[in-house]
């Protein structure tokens, strides 16, 4: 598919070798804010809610072009509500379906607000989910380095919260629930393969990408294996879908979950910290207890395909009421093709 000019000049102009600046496009959609929402609607969530809606601030962070907001409620309390149609984004309602089973079923000690209910209307209607809100905020970009340090401490637990054996009652659920993240590589995150089967967006590569392609497709074929694992995986770790309290670190947005080796969620993570003024993705990764005990060949193979996942994300147009994410994957494409090239030594 044809690129977006800002995502193919990124692309094209930004060798893999280089130093990515301290910057980052904002991981911000464009949201519909709680009047935007139809009065029906609006009436539905408050009987949900049990009391009128008297304030709602909008949530800026995050991709999704739906309603994502804090509502202050007349009876004193406060939820978080999530409402999309697919008037806004096709798929966008099926994420929220996900997301809503995966939240039901976590352990009760995770890190993961709760989800307190839901409203749909079914595959062409609306869909709502209402969380207990948490009072806390995002960490601040550009990074700050205790911030990041809380963040990196608790993603290391999360993990080894959500590792299950394999027997276990709630490992079989989520089994139901999520694909491995061995099946998501193979059958989505497949960038390197899908750029060597059309050669229209190979033009639009960075000359590292384009002399490398054939070894980069071949490398990233063992990417599915390497994944395999019992750890439930967020599979979408960012700043903006981390929360801050006074003691105590939560992630939220869960719709891309799958069950794969516990240091996926640091590596997928590790070129958005860096390009928004955190280190480099190695120090981020080496920081990680699970990934130093891991096969370095199998880390290498997860990088190339989060790589390819990136470099060929960039290239296409912006998915309906999204118009900002193709920036923000062009610019994580260009960290990890630097991460990549200094793992493999390729010039």
């Amino acid at each position: 598919m044809a690129a977006s000019a800002n995502s193919s000049e990124t692309s094209r102009q930004t060798p893999a070798h280089s130093t990515p600046p301290n910057s980052a496009p904002p991981a911000e959609g464009v949201r519909l804010h709680w009047p935007d929402l139809p009065a029906p609607l609006r009436a539905q969530i408050e009987r949900l809610v049990g009391s009128r809606v008297i304030d709602a601030a909008t949530q800026r962070g995050g991709f999704s072009p739906g309603l994502a907001a804090r509502l202050r409620l007349q009876n004193g309390q406060r939820v978080f509500a999530k409402a999309i149609s697919p008037q806004q984004n096709p798929s966008a309602p099926r994420m929220h379906r996900r997301e809503a089973a995966i939240v039901a079923a976590m352990p009760p000690h995770a890190p993961v607000p709760r989800l307190l209910d839901t409203y749909d209307e079914g595959p062409d209607g609306w869909i709502v989910l209402v969380y207990e809100d948490i009072e806390g905020r995002n960490p601040a970009t550009p990074w700050q380095p205790l911030e990041l340090d809380r963040v990196l401490v608790a993603a290391s637990e999360l993990a080894t919260t959500l590792t299950f054996a394999p027997n276990q009652t709630v490992s079989n659920v989520f089994d139901q629930l999520v694909p491995t993240a061995g099946d998501r590589l193979a059958r989505g995150i497949s960038g390197w393969q899908k750029l060597q089967a059309d050669p229209a967006l190979c033009k639009e590569l960075d000359d590292w990408s384009a002399r490398h392609l054939n070894q980069l497709a071949d490398l990233e074929t063992h990417a599915p294996a390497a994944a395999a694992g019992h750890t439930l995986l967020h599979f979408d770790l960012r700043a903006d879908n981390v929360l801050l309290t006074a003691d105590r670190v939560w992630f939220v947005d869960w719709p891309h979950a799958a069950l794969g080796a516990a240091w996926i969620d640091v590596m997928l993570m590790a070129p958005s910290v860096t390009m928004q003024g955190g280190p480099p993705p190695a120090e981020l990764l080496a920081r990680q207890p699970h990934a130093q005990t891991a096969d370095p060949a199998a880390i290498t193979a997860g990088i190339t395909a989060m790589a390819g996942f990136f470099t060929y994300q960039a290239l296409l147009p912006p998915p309906p009421g999204l118009p900002t994410l193709r920036a923000f994957q062009a610019a994580q494409g260009t960290v990890a093709r630097a991460w990549l090239a200094q793992r493999t030594g390729w010039k």
